[in-house]
């Protein structure tokens, strides 16, 4: 999968959010979109890097405490 058709599903899934709006305005659609695609994503790479933090984070561009941040954030580790 390239990154263009991961972009297609969310423009597609954006699509649909605002159908299903029915002419509603939407409200704090940024950090709705934030939290809603980054837990799976952490929970992905968490899976892929086999739980190493390092590993994760520097797939994800992040520094290690962010990372570790975030997990927390999303109830991920404890």
């Amino acid at each position: 999968m390239s990154k263009k058709h991961i972009e297609e599903c969310v423009r597609a899934s954006l699509e649909g959010y605002f159908k299903d709006l029915r002419g509603i305005e939407p409200d704090g659609m940024y950090d709705m979109m934030v939290r809603v695609v980054e837990k799976p994503l952490l929970e992905v790479v968490m899976q892929h890097a086999e739980n190493n933090q390092s590993r994760a984070a520097e797939w994800l561009g992040l520094n290690r405490n962010t990372l570790r941040k975030k997990l927390v954030e999303h109830k991920l580790i404890k």
